[in-house]
């Protein structure tokens, strides 16, 4: 239902010049259930001090001239585009660069404006009582000496990221808004790992069912996992190549901070080789579940099969003496019903006997 609404409301865009801010979501995220508003926090730090507070207006937020401190601009909530087109014109921001953060269901990139870089990426949660995947859009802006971070919703990261600022002598505040830019993403490929580590968990549980008892339930699991699987490369294979991107940046990117982004590439590269695994593997298994039930159905039809060619011999027999004829001596004997009897059991056991040597059964 979410995703239609989002298509109707992508919808609305057809036909409108390039550029045009149109929220294509709502805030359906649960911070905004009763208080729809927009969270916007202004943080100034430097290797001296920090400052954080929440601003209720966007033009409280904005930096002062002349203040050399490192300015982060973190906003919770994309759906009020009056506050982008506020942004952006504070900024210097180009139209599409906004129409990219309105629209929330942007594929992961980086795009250069000459004095400020742009990017977007996904953070990824696993809900508690599923195996689904929730992805939200961030959009970063690095500029000289600021950055702007745009979120569907408040992220944990950004409490965490925010107190590492805040304590005394912290190592992250004597870089620049790069640095921190690292940091974000460092966050969010943590995320990363924690939701490979429970997906690694449903696929031991997955494959110990497959083994024991494969049933319609087990494979409509796999494959609904298999989608997630396939949901969350989207989300890291682009962003190896935004972090690429990031190390060939000489401008607005630091010589130090490029350290730091080559390690983190090597994690997103991890991540990716581990997401293609875990791919292969869902391949694997629903190969392994067509295998034990076309194995389950051939040792259904082997006993079946067993059965019916030990009733051919007896059908004979009895059809035989079920023709009724006058003159057939057997059926005026004393002894010829249970010799019949003796005779088909006989039959059966011998058959029997020799399929067990055979072991076709």
């Amino acid at each position: 239902m979410v995703h239609r609404k989002r298509r109707r409301r992508i919808a609305q865009k057809a036909g409108l010049p390039p550029g045009t801010l149109v929220a294509t979501s709502e805030p359906t995220h649960p911070a905004f259930a009763a208080h729809p508003e927009v969270l916007i926090t202004r943080i100034l730090y430097d290797a001296a001090g920090y400052d954080e507070r929440e601003v209720a207006a966007i033009e409280e937020a904005f930096p002062t001239p002349g203040d050399e401190r490192t300015l982060w601009i973190d906003i919770d909530g994309v759906h009020d585009v009056g506050i982008l087109e506020r942004v952006g014109s504070r900024f210097g921001l180009h139209p599409l660069l906004l129409e990219d953060i309105a629209h929330t269901e942007q594929r992961p990139k980086l795009e250069s404006y000459g004095d400020h870089l742009f990017m977007d990426l996904n953070v990824l949660h696993l809900h508690d009582d599923s195996d689904e995947i929730h992805a939200e859009q961030i959009s970063l802006v690095l500029g000289g000496n600021w950055l702007l971070s745009f979120n569907e919703g408040p992220q944990p990261w950004a409490r965490t990221l925010r107190d590492r600022l805040k304590a005394d002598k912290a190592h992250c505040r004597k870089h620049g808004p790069d640095y921190l830019a690292y940091s974000i993403l460092d966050a969010v490929v943590d995320d990363y790992y924690k939701v490979l580590e429970r997906i690694g968990d449903r696929l031991e549980e997955l494959e110990e069912e497959l083994m024991a008892s494969p049933a319609p339930k087990t494979l409509h699991a796999v494959y609904a996992l298999k989608r997630e699987v396939i949901n969350l490369r989207k989300s890291v294979w682009p962003l190896r190549e935004l972090i690429g991107g990031l190390q060939r940046e000489r401008d607005l990117v630091r010589e130090s901070t490029g350290v730091y982004l080559r390690d983190l590439y090597d994690h997103a590269v991890q991540v990716l080789d581990t997401v293609e695994t875990y791919r292969d593997l869902l391949a694997g298994m629903l190969d392994i579940y067509l295998s034990s039930v076309s194995n389950r159905m051939n040792e259904v039809m082997k006993v079946l099969t067993v059965i019916a060619t030990i009733f051919i011999p007896l059908t004979f027999i009895a059809g035989v003496y079920g023709m009724n004829f006058e003159h057939m001596p057997e059926l005026s004997w004393r002894y010829g019903y249970g010799l019949i009897w003796a005779v088909m059991i006989g039959i059966a056991l011998a058959m029997l006997a020799y399929f067990r040597r055979k072991k076709w059964f």
